[in-house]
């Protein structure tokens, strides 16, 4: 910094030297202004005439400090521009994503005269990688380098040219070069092996690594990265285990960024302890370790650890990023993390990365997964841009709730736009809002044109929505034909969507063939023991629904009680049927009088069928009133003030007779109650669920 500060006062004896090196401390320093000043200075000291090398060096300075503007005035303003200044202008603007004037200054050298090196080369294959697949400018630059001599003998540029070929999809090309290299680098295979990884080729990534080896070759960090990444990708567990032997013996462990994909390999291959281990022995850490971490245990079920994670980062000094943001959000995806979503939300609007495009989608994810619709829709019409990622979880929260006029709305929009083709995850979206919806036509319709219209076949997740569908709609015969003409062997989503619409409309016969061969495929859960006899027990066969609670009980199968919770002041208070061990158990009981009493007075009759048959949804009890969610809700109307919801998460589906008791306590109350059971969300409000009684 002091020998640019004595350039701006620079006496003219000395004035260009001093003035390149302090230009150079200025591209150190990350200094657009101290580069102005350089650059003032020099305008008054050489003008009229400013020596070539020093063009080269300004121009060399505003590309690497992203200002296209200035680097371009002064390589106009040059008479007498060098193939250095033009390098230096196409490789920053390659750099930072400027394809365009990239590879118009690389034309305008060549009509000067001017003869690339084996720098300028590189950076215009840089540049060549993001132009369109069917683009010709990356063959026209390899043309030209092979005419100069460079391809295939250059090492470096041969790699970038590779590279250029991977990235615009021209993977036999891109082959055909490297078996044309003369001397295959450490950096060629590198080439090979992220990009194989990249493309989804992670057994491409192995051989190349293998390939390597086989060469003599030693691979350094960027090819351990690649090797673990792919071991990831195709969790190949025990091959990365090997391979983590041999990255200690040689000494690699200690590279972060080394440490970091092994953290990511073990995480992506459920050894969550392992990542852990690796993690914990990390000497250095960056924002990537952590986030890693993070991750590790979202993909695992470790929800509360991740977010431990989290607060060691912040702890550690860490400075919150859009990666480290967006990854916690996905471990609120559930009713009790809606608050800590909301805290994360203020964070990033803090840290000034609410409005990037992945923190975003992550939030109108989880405000979509937690029932909190209206906050996913302020944060997705807010957003400037939005991605797949952003149109799925929109579509996705509106699904949720069961709001398939909405869900259809945001599709249409999402196909307007233009931008955006949908995906799998799109379409079972879409179709899961219309099953839950009511909307039997338009969903089925969207099931039969997927493959006309998109392009996209349906897969597993497809058939078991548009079962339900048709199902939910009483025709379970159809839904039953479509099964059987499945080009896939039937999944345990596709017979219980079968089995439970059986169950709702009484169709015992086909019930029956949907649940053996859902005991076939998991004999040990007690969900489809129960569901079977319900049916059979609503039917009045009751030799039947004792049959199968004898089967139930000789194989030691045991039905999950039913369970509801609550978050209040930070505390879950977890409640089962006719739970008396409450602290509170006193005034909840109480409660629960009076508002049978107002509700008895309003018009409600308690359906006692479903305390005796529904013990799919919970325990067998005598008295309706005393089901876990509606404990939970005297609970949560005595304790939660009023002007803030009731959020109660159960883990069995909502029986009847409480969905139809919460509607009418909503209107009593003036509360709006929201329900997380098995199945969905349930918004209670003004007498009226969100549902609209189809569930």
């Amino acid at each position: 910094m002091r020998r640019a500060a004595a350039a701006v006062a620079a006496p003219l004896a000395t004035d260009s030297q001093l003035l390149a090196a302090a230009v150079e401390e200025a591209i150190a320093a990350r200094s657009p202004r101290l580069g102005r000043a350089v650059h003032a200075r020099a305008l008054r000291l050489l003008a009229p005439a400013i020596p070539p090398f020093i063009c080269a060096h300004l121009v060399n300075l505003y590309s690497k400090l992203d200002l296209p503007g200035p680097a371009a005035a002064v390589l106009a303003s040059d008479p007498s521009p060098t193939v250095v200044s033009y390098t230096a202008f196409i490789s920053g603007a390659a750099q930072h994503g400027r394809p365009v004037p990239a590879l118009s200054a690389f034309a305008a050298m060549l009509r000067l005269g001017l003869r690339p090196n084996d720098f300028t080369f590189p950076s215009a294959f840089k540049a060549a990688a993001s132009a369109p697949s069917r683009s010709t400018i990356g063959p026209q630059v390899h043309a030209l380098a092979l005419r100069f001599g460079y391809l295939p003998v250059d090492s470096f540029v041969a790699c970038a040219a590779l590279d250029m070929y991977f990235k615009t999809g021209r993977v036999a090309l891109a082959r055909r070069l490297f078996e044309e290299m003369p001397n295959r680098n450490v950096v060629a295979w590198n080439a090979v092996m992220t990009n194989a990884v990249l493309d989804g080729r992670p057994l491409e990534t192995v051989e190349a690594y293998f390939g390597l080896r086989e060469a003599g070759g030693m691979p350094n960090v960027v090819s351990v990265c690649a090797f673990f990444n792919a071991c990831a990708g195709a969790t190949y567990l025990s091959l990365g285990e090997q391979f983590h032997g041999f990255v200690v013996k040689c000494g690699f462990e200690k590279d972060v960024s080394v440490s970091n994909s092994m953290v990511d390999f073990y995480g992506k291959c459920r050894c969550v302890e392992k990542a852990k281990a690796v993690f914990d022995k990390m000497v250095v850490r960056n924002s990537v370790s952590w986030c890693c971490m993070v991750v590790a245990y979202a993909q695992n079920g470790g929800e509360e650890e991740a977010f431990s994670v989290y607060l060691g980062a912040r702890r550690a000094g860490e400075e919150p990023t859009d990666f480290m943001v967006s990854s916690v959000l996905t471990t609120c995806a559930g009713l009790l993390g809606l608050d800590l979503g909301r805290a994360l939300h203020a964070v990033a609007v803090r840290s000034c990365i609410d409005a990037n495009i992945f923190v975003a989608s992550a939030l109108v994810d989880m405000y979509g997964k937690c029932g909190g619709i209206e906050e996913a829709e302020q944060v997705f019409f807010e957003m400037p841009q939005r991605n797949l990622v952003t149109w799925n979880a929109m579509i996705g929260g509106y699904a949720h709730i069961g709001d398939a006029q909405n869900a259809l709305a945001v599709f249409d929009d999402m196909m307007r736009c233009g931008e955006t083709a949908p995906n799998y995850i799109t379409l079972v979206n879409v179709l899961t809002a219309c099953s839950r919806g009511g909307l039997t036509k338009e969903g089925y319709e969207l099931f039969k044109t997927m493959d006309e219209r998109f392009g996209i076949k349906p897969r597993i997740e497809h058939y078991a929505c548009v079962v339900d569908l048709l199902g939910r709609a009483g025709m379970e015969e159809q839904a039953y034909d479509i099964i059987q003409g499945m080009p896939m062997r039937p999944s345990i989503s596709v017979w219980g969507a079968l089995l439970g619409a059986c169950k709702m409309h009484g169709k015992t016969q086909l019930g029956k063939i949907a649940a053996e061969k859902l005991f076939e495929l998991d004999p040990h859960d007690s969900g489809n023991h129960v569901l079977l006899s319900n049916m059979f027990a609503s039917a009045g066969r009751w030799a039947e629904a004792t049959d199968v609670r004898k089967e139930m009980k000789n194989v030691g199968i045991k039905k999950d009680p039913g369970r509801s919770w609550i978050t209040w002041k930070n505390v879950v208070h977890v409640f089962q049927a006719k739970d008396t061990k409450h602290e509170m158990n006193n005034e909840i009981q109480a409660l629960l009088a009076k508002l049978k009493s107002q509700m008895q007075a309003a018009g409600y009759m308690p359906d006692t069928q479903y305390a005796l048959y529904d013990i799919e949804e919970e325990e067998k009890e005598s008295e309706v009133f005393q089901h876990s969610e509606k404990l939970a809700l005297a609970f949560g109307l005595i304790c939660i003030p009023p002007g803030v919801p009731i959020r109660i998460m159960k883990n069995l589906r909502i029986c009847v007779d409480c969905h139809r008791a919460f509607k009418f306590v909503s209107g009593i109350s003036g509360r709006e109650v929201i329900v997380r059971d098995n199945n969905r969300f349930h918004h209670f409000k003004n007498y009226e669920c969100s549902c609209k009684d189809y569930w």
